[in-house]
Formats: structure tokens, sequence, C-alpha cells
């Protein structure tokens, strides 16, 4: 992102005085702006598409449409918007939900303010946006499934269920078909009319929801499960 660009940051959460406070420091930031503040997910779902914000910084738990189902959402209709969930729970499970639902961060709000600004930016440059505890956690997490799911000789990918290819979001199957017809994220990323940034994004989102490691295996993956539908 430009520097002189001004991040504009839509606020998402149902308690008024946690959302006050962040729009307040937000608004005293030179280099964002805050666009709209929402106090469901559903009001944010339709919001986002009206605004169009870069970042959305997104409660977990709310009445009706929690966070985790509006980003699921948000992230399908605007794949170039960045997502960060706020919770005041560190849960495992919760965390790789968010991610698999299209998040790009995931942090706790007792975060102080000032990094909660740094991870903004870093979030509005394509980065991910967590604390180094819950990153590793992550990225721990990614590394079991992808050993789990490796067999001796072969990747198990070969045998990947259908239901994971039912988990990948519309885009996710444009830049997979993409990836298996040999495009690189830069192609890909032209193609589609998305950032770089969003492609390499879903790639990741692909790769750890279909528990491969590298683009290739993805590729042999869905090229395999091509293969099956049109023998059947």
């Amino acid at each position: 992102m430009d520097a002189q660009q001004v991040i504009r940051v839509m606020v998402v959460d149902d308690h008024d005085l946690f959302r006050d406070g962040i729009v307040s420091v937000i608004r005293s930031q030179p280099d964002m702006d805050v666009v709209g503040e929402a106090g469901d997910g559903l009001e944010a779902l339709v919001m986002a598409q009206s605004l169009l914000p870069d970042v959305i910084l997104m409660d977990i738990n709310m009445p009706g449409t929690d966070g985790l189902e509006a980003t699921q959402q948000i992230a399908q209709k605007l794949p170039d918007c960045k997502i960060v969930m706020l919770t005041v729970r560190d849960e495992d499970e919760r965390i790789f939900e968010a991610i698999r639902n299209g998040a790009q961060g995931y942090l706790l709000k007792t975060i102080r303010a000032h990094q909660l600004m740094e991870m903004i930016r870093a979030v509005a440059r394509g980065e991910a946006a967590m604390t180094p505890s819950i990153a590793a956690r992550v990225m721990a997490e990614f590394r079991r499934q992808s050993s789990s799911g490796a067999a001796p000789s072969a990747p198990s990918s070969a045998t990947t269920p259908s239901s994971e290819f039912d988990d990948l979001t519309w885009r996710e199957h444009d830049v997979l078909r993409l990836i298996t017809e040999g495009l690189t994220d830069k192609e890909i990323a032209a193609s589609l009319d998305i950032s770089l940034y969003t492609v390499k994004s879903h790639v990741r989102n692909i790769l750890a929801k279909l528990h491969v490691n590298n683009r290739r295996e993805a590729a042999q993956l869905s090229y395999r499960k091509s293969s099956q539908r049109s023998d059947a």
C-alpha cells in the first residue's frame, strides 16, 4: 500500500464503549480513517459491501450473525478486504476457524493501542496480523496437519475427501483452478483483477484447507479430483 494512502478501517463490535475506544484511537492516526461502525455481523456485511473498507476489525462473539460467519461471507464477496478478528478468548479452535473463514489476523482485546495500530498497518500491507505467540501456534498446527496428512511414499492428499474441497470459498476455487493451469501468483492476480497480496492469502488458505505443503501438491490434488469426476 502506498505510504501516502489513508487506510480505510471499519470497526465491528457489539459493545459500544469498546468500539468507541478503538474508533477514537484510529481517528487520531494521520494515516487511518474510520469509514464505518457496526454492532453485529449482518450489519457489517451490508456496510462493508457499501463502504469497501481496506481493513475490518471484527469482534468474534456478537448476537445474531457472529464475527466468524460475517468474516466468511465478507471474504467471499470482498476478497481484497483484510479482516482482523478481535476476541477476549485465546482459543486454538476459534483461531483456526477464523483463518479458515478468511481472516488475515487474530488479536486479543488485551492488546495495547499502539500495537493494534501497527497490526492494522501490517495487515493493510498484506501481512498477517497476529501476536508472536498466536502466530507460532498457527504455524505449529499447520505443520501438524501437513505432517499427519502425508503418507510415507506420497502425499495423502490423494485421498482427501471432497468435503475439504467444499470448504474452499468460490474465490479459492478460482485461484486453485489457475494454479492447476500453471499460472504464477502475479498472473493469477492479473487474471482475477485482485491484488498480489490477496492471491498469496488465498494460496495460504488453500494449502491449509487441503492439507498440502505446496502449490504443486495442491495442483496435483485438484487434477486428480477433476479426473475422478470425469471418470464418474
